[in-house]
């Protein structure tokens, strides 16, 4: 739901107004027009009351031009003694004359024909008030000013236990289940909440109760937030959502401060749901920090417990959590009565990619050559986030291209930018360095075409690839969720292939099996460690190293003895070394094949699994496999360019419109 909608709160007062962010302290502006309006009355009074232009003559000069009858007026000044007045020929003029002023000379002036006359002056009262009243009013100024700083500093010290999270209710336009692909098991579960919700006489009459927590977790990507704002679109109840974070400050208290609000505002617009995301965040085990029980995390965390303790389900009130790392919350959080379901949002399959390639294709042009089974069974392992991002770089492909229209080979382009990396194009390698990258990938290539539990090759470049120099792509013929011994020894001698090629063609190793060998040892050890698949380990397991923010894995790395420890690495050693001489084996074998694949590369650079495969046909003489073999039928899968004759038209026109 976007942010920007207003709360369930506040429909009432501001139904068809746009709700703006809380504006700051504005007092500032009104001291700036005090200022303006102040220097704005200077400036006048200095333009009206300031005199013009005057002669400034001696007290001697001007009793000569009085006794020479040039003077007309004078105005003495009682105060100052300062004398001002008229010429005869109009010119004002001013004196600083004698104080007290001699009264013969006064005498003097009036026998001339001098119009002779005193005045005391009086105060200008804009004058006092600009002089006087200013500082006064400035002063009072910065005053209000930092008393309305404090109060709302105050303000905010108060209610920084208040919870802030997001309510959505049933007016708004919202995201629904069918907006949803995939995922119909975790969808059915729950729907039973959100019916529950609906229609709670129905479940009270049969005596079910509906579970207080529901634990949505699966890895980063796979629609865990998207189901919970389906949920919100369905539910018909407010909807408050708010994440792990939310709770944390730098205050102590005030976590449990917020959760006791959350809670006590869900119980007010009950019935209601309360989502959480990311609630490892403050859901973590208790214990596994260095705070002690007196940790903030911790003492929010059994605020919760405590919080979701109370709930009674007459209340009408559920609370939807989501997390990748459900093996890090604390085993008190996930107790019957707590959380009492956990739902897995998987990966999508291969059945369940499909549909969702088709809702993230709704609203762009799609061309007819596009078949989207193809694409869903290339891409293995992609969530619904990366499926997304995949379609949207096939449509930035096609703007690249000027094409009106996505074609299928946007999708491969962005299919290798996902899975490869950007090519960069400019990095220029010599002559040496792209002959050896050349038989280094062809080498892979050759053993994952002639061995047979290893995947198809679908595409070999030697165009530099993201951080790689050259670039062997496997995909997938089939949907794998448990991987044989076979297949994964045939997977480590493919890896050692671009190491065992440039050993046997120019007789020495380069850095370039770098990555092939970190792979190829974590995978080995996890063959020996983990998954007890070494005849002098036997049937036992460790596990991966713990990390150090959990408790139990702070005081030690490993549980087993200094024996065990170098067996585990005779083992791995054997392992790798054994792949390593059937990869030097098989390639000496087909070394005529991996010439003609090298040579293909450095002519073209880029070549696809069809015609590797047929290369190393002909420099063997004959097929490698026969036609009935199980390769043989996996490599003819594998290289179909269309699974399905339906157009994207027909595969977009089983989809619903979106709802508006």
């Amino acid at each position: 739901m976007p942010d920007k909608r207003q709360s369930g709160n506040d429909k009432g007062n501001n139904k068809g107004n746009k709700i703006l962010p809380n504006s700051p302290d504005q007092s500032w502006r009104w001291i700036v027009l005090v200022l303006v309006t102040l220097l704005a009355a200077a400036f006048v009074y200095a333009s009206v009351f300031t005199p013009q232009t005057t002669k400034q003559l001696s007290y001697d000069t001007f009793l000569q031009d009085a006794h020479a009858k040039q003077v007309t007026s004078a105005q003495i000044d009682n105060a100052t003694g300062k004398i001002t007045g008229k010429l005869a020929n109009g010119t004002s003029y001013t004196v600083n004359g004698p104080l007290p002023y001699i009264t013969s000379d006064i005498t003097q002036l009036r026998s001339e024909g001098v119009n002779t006359s005193f005045y005391t002056p009086t105060s200008n009262f804009l004058a006092i008030i600009l002089e006087y009243g200013l500082p006064l009013i400035l002063i009072f100024a910065f005053f209000a000013y930092m008393n309305r700083r404090a109060q709302g500093q105050m303000s905010g010290i108060m209610s920084i236990g208040k919870s802030k999270p997001k309510v959505y209710s049933t007016e708004r336009p919202r995201t629904t289940f069918d907006d949803v692909a995939g995922y119909s098991a975790v969808k059915l579960e729950i729907s039973e909440v959100v019916d529950f919700l609906k229609n709670a006489q129905r479940f009270r009459e049969i005596g079910a109760r509906i579970p207080k927590g529901i634990l949505l977790v699966g890895p980063p990507g796979t629609g865990k937030t998207l189901l919970a704002r389906a949920v919100a679109g369905e539910a018909g109840v407010p909807f408050l959502s708010v994440t792990g974070s939310d709770f944390m400050e730098m205050f102590v208290g005030v976590g449990a401060s917020r959760v006791r609000d959350l809670f006590q505002t869900a119980r007010k617009q009950a019935p209601a749901i309360v989502f959480i995301d990311e609630i490892d965040s403050i859901g973590r085990k208790r214990g596994a920090g260095l705070g002690g029980g007196h940790d903030e995390r911790e003492q929010t965390l059994n605020q919760m417990l405590s919080e979701m303790d109370g709930f009674d389900t007459s209340e009408g009130v559920v609370v939807l959590a989501a997390t990748n790392r459900p093996d890090i919350l604390d085993p008190a959080l996930l107790r019957a009565g707590r959380f009492d379901r956990q739902i897995v949002v998987p990966l999508p399959d291969l059945e369940e990619r499909l549909p969702i390639l088709k809702v993230h294709c709704r609203g762009k042009k799609i061309a007819a050559d596009v078949d989207l089974s193809i694409v869903a069974r290339g891409t293995p392992g992609m969530s619904g986030a990366d499926l997304a991002n995949l379609v949207n770089e096939a449509a930035l492909y096609a703007v690249r291209r000027s094409s009106p229209e996505i074609h299928m080979e946007d999708f491969e382009a962005a299919r290798d930018r996902v899975l490869m990396g950007q090519k960069r194009e400019s990095l220029v390698l010599s002559d040496q360095e792209k002959e050896r990258v050349a038989y280094h990938e062809g080498g892979h290539a050759v053993l994952a075409y002639v061995l047979p539990n290893a995947d198809p090759v679908h595409k070999v470049t030697i165009l530099p690839t993201g951080f790689a120099l050259g670039v062997t792509q496997q995909l997938p013929v089939e949907e794998r969720h448990i991987y044989p011994k076979e297949y994964i020894e045939d997977s480590l001698a493919v890896r050692m292939g671009g190491r065992v090629a440039e050993r046997l063609i120019f007789g020495n190793l380069s850095t370039g099996a770098n990555n092939d060998l970190v792979g190829n040892t974590e995978l080995a050890r996890k063959m020996v460690r983990e998954w007890g698949m070494s005849s002098r380990i036997g049937p036992r397991a460790w596990g991966s190293q713990g990390t150090v923010f959990l408790g139990e894995d702070l005081m030690h790395s490993r549980d087993y003895s200094e024996d065990t420890s170098k067996i585990i690495d005779e083992e791995i050693d054997r392992i790798l070394r054994e792949q390593e001489e059937r990869a030097m084996q098989l390639l000496k074998v087909h070394q005529k094949g991996l010439e003609l694949v090298a040579n293909a590369l450095l002519e073209k650079e880029t070549i696809d699994g069809n015609e590797v495969a047929a290369l190393i046909d002909e420099g063997y003489g004959s097929p490698v496999y026969g036609p009935d073999s199980k390769k043989a039928r996996k490599l003819k899968l594998g290289s179909e360019e269309r699974t399905s004759e339906r157009s994207i038209s027909d595969d977009l026109a089983d989809i619903d419109p979106p709802k508006l």
